[in-house]
């Protein structure tokens, strides 16, 4: 599935690629993890239980109900975060990197010689990137909206503040982004270690008075007794306890920033022993509390863990990580974007980044805005957190089950695992996802068409454009005309003039139509012509000796062939300046960039049906312009316009 920058399919990636930047010493990377990976499924317990109990569907405090509801939760957690994905699917890295699109990536590179699996695998990757956007959108508004409602448990006239509170640091944190997250990442390490301390010291302090759920947790018989004596009851109950395990796949999507072993580090020795604890203490006050008193606290339980004169100080805390939580979501759907784009499946959109040293940070406006008007809006139409976790949850577990399946290609096609080694782990991966998803699925009415929507929305875009640009690049190439051909015909007559032209392109055969027309109307060729074809691998990282592969056709004519990873910057200026063995030195002021735009004009060809022509049209229009992608001198680009009928 590799990608010219234009969205034409190319051939395989190379092999020698750098992994990353997951580079330094294993207790620095696991300390950056914990400030940036696990805030997603680190803020859980703030919103989690208490929705397994005072949620839309609501379960006494008792005995079989919170030793079933934490047994579920322990063992979610050890199948579902530290089996399938800390323990698996994190082997399955695509040179370092993690995430649907890079596991696609490197599915599709590793089988392409089976083409049963090409086109059922990308649609599965696409479609879990699609929910993503879903879950980004809903993750910032409920974990702030949960922290600040626990204000009301400081004081119950303070609830009519919560919304414009929220709000107000939601619209704050979107504000910030431009700016970049290097300067506040610096503060996101201890505010994250204090809070998971704070989160073991409060579930403790409560273990203390009922000993008993220690044990009780980790037994599963207390799940399968739950089920056995309220099997509807304990089925619904799995729509809120799958918020306990929210931000598995950041684990994995992450793994390039610090690498696996730093995140299974981090994962084994603080933060699952962290969340437990807290869950267990939560159960635990439950427990030891008079009958009345329990149904009252467990509309909060996480706030109440504390002592009236520190909940204060913890709903600022909680309000801390969720932020941190809210901004890795945010930078997760901006690095996202950039790999769709960078693999053809998005339009370019501008990209900035923030960061002189990590390359990672990057801001994309248009994602930015639109989050945070969505996010706005999710926050004004349900208003509490317990009515967005009516609709948080379905993307998750949809992409969990998208997950497995993908993995199970690794298991066959990659890692050529006997059957009687993968069938059982898959099974149990597969019932436990399914069990999820479908009590999830009785969310929709709820809340949960949400991300269905954005979901559905967003998988239309993503494969109307792959196929749309499929499409054109095959129009045009209907009526290439072979390089050979062009120079001994046209350059030996034309007009040469000093200096050097670059005509980009996206097929790396023929000759570029913009090349066509600057000779037809200016009738002249300059002394060096340079064909350059990007494209983005299969890869996150390409090693510079693999950077360019170039073939020299005579009379100054060149083409180039300029390799990137799908997590790398393209910046053909910077290369031109490096290149070498065609001639004197690129200089910039005597270089003119040719660029071909394509005004599209809908037909009855076969294809796309008309509307996703004229979608994928649109989509062309507004597209961000190859000069800025492909970061080319402003006043040395030149461009010509085409039309094509797709």
């Amino acid at each position: 599935m590799n990608v010219t920058a234009s969205g034409g399919v190319e051939a395989a990636a190379p092999e020698d690629v750098s992994h990353g930047h997951a580079e330094g010493p294993l207790l620095k990377l696991a300390y950056g993890a914990i400030a940036i990976v696990f805030g997603d499924i680190g803020t859980s317990p703030i919103y989690a239980f208490r929705e397994t109990f005072a949620g839309h569907h609501r379960l006494n405090p008792d005995e079989l109900h919170i030793y079933g509801v934490l047994s579920l939760i322990f063992w979610s957690m050890m199948i579902i975060v530290t089996l399938k994905y800390v323990t698996i699917i994190m082997r399955a890295d695509n040179k370092g990197e993690g995430g649907s699109l890079a596991l696609l990536a490197l599915i599709n590179r590793s089988t392409s010689d089976k083409r049963r699996w090409t086109t059922g695998i990308v649609l599965l990757g696409v479609f879990a990137t699609a929910l993503f956007y879903g879950d980004s959108m809903i993750t910032p508004a409920i974990s702030v909206l949960s922290a600040v409602e626990g204000l009301t448990t400081v004081n119950p006239a303070l609830e009519r503040f919560v919304i414009p509170i929220a709000i107000g640091i939601l619209l704050g944190l979107f504000a910030l982004q431009s700016r970049g997250t290097a300067r506040v990442g610096q503060l996101f390490g201890p505010i994250m270690l204090i809070y998971f301390a704070t989160l073991s010291v409060l579930g403790v302090m409560h273990i203390t008075d009922h000993p008993a759920v220690l044990i009780e947790t980790l037994n599963p018989l207390n799940a399968i007794q739950f089920y056995i004596a309220e099997p509807l009851p304990a089925f619904i109950a799995m729509g809120a306890v799958v918020l306990a395990v929210t931000g598995a796949e950041a684990l994995y999507a992450d793994m390039g920033h610090f690498g696996r072993n730093p995140i299974r580090v981090s994962w084994l020795f603080l933060v699952m022993p962290a969340l437990l604890l807290n869950y267990m203490g939560q159960g635990a006050m439950l427990l030891s509390q008079p009958a009345a008193q329990a149904l009252e606290t467990v509309k909060n339980p996480f706030f109440y863990l504390a002592p009236d004169m520190l909940r204060l100080p913890l709903v600022l805390l909680a309000t801390a990580a969720t932020i941190i939580a809210s901004q890795a979501v945010i930078s997760g759907a901006f690095s996202v974007t950039q790999q769709a784009i960078q693999l053809g499946f998005m339009p370019r959109l501008r990209i900035t980044h923030t960061s002189e040293k990590a390359r990672g940070q990057i801001y994309i406006p248009v994602v930015n805005w639109a989050l945070m008007t969505m996010v706005i809006l999710l926050v004004l139409n349900f208003r509490s957190s317990s009515n967005l976790a009516a609709a948080y949850g379905i993307a998750v577990t949809g992409a969990m089950l998208i997950d497995g399946m993908l993995i199970a290609v690794v298991f066959f096609s990659l890692w050529k695992w006997p059957a009687w080694k993968a069938i059982p782990l898959l099974a149990l991966f597969f019932a436990i996802d399914l069990l999820y998803f479908s009590a999830n699925m009785l969310k929709v009415p709820e809340g949960g068409w949400f991300p269905l929507l954005v979901g559905a929305i967003a998988f239309t875009l993503l494969t109307t454009w792959a196929k749309g640009r499929q499409l054109m690049i095959g129009r045009m190439d209907e009526a290439t005309l072979p390089i050979e051909i062009f120079i001994k015909s046209a350059a030996a007559s034309a007009t040469r003039v000093p200096g050097t032209a670059v005509f980009m392109t996206s097929t790396a055969t023929g000759v570029p139509h913009a090349l066509l027309h600057n000779l037809k109307h200016n009738k002249v060729l300059h002394e060096r012509v340079m064909l350059l074809t990007v494209r983005i691998e299969d890869v996150p990282y390409v090693a510079e000796e693999k950077r360019v592969d170039m073939a020299d056709y005579g009379q100054g004519f060149y083409r180039l062939i300029v390799r990137y990873g799908f997590m790398e910057e393209v910046d053909v200026p910077a290369m031109l300046g490096r290149l070498k063995g065609c001639g004197p030195a690129c200089r910039m002021m005597d270089t003119s960039f040719f660029l071909a735009r394509q005004t599209l004009l809908p037909s009855s060809r076969p294809g796309m049906a008309v509307w996703r022509e004229k979608l994928f049209a649109w989509m062309l229009r507004n597209a961000e312009s190859a000069m800025e992608f492909f970061k080319l001198p402003t006043n040395r680009v030149v461009e010509l316009g085409s039309q094509v009928e797709i």
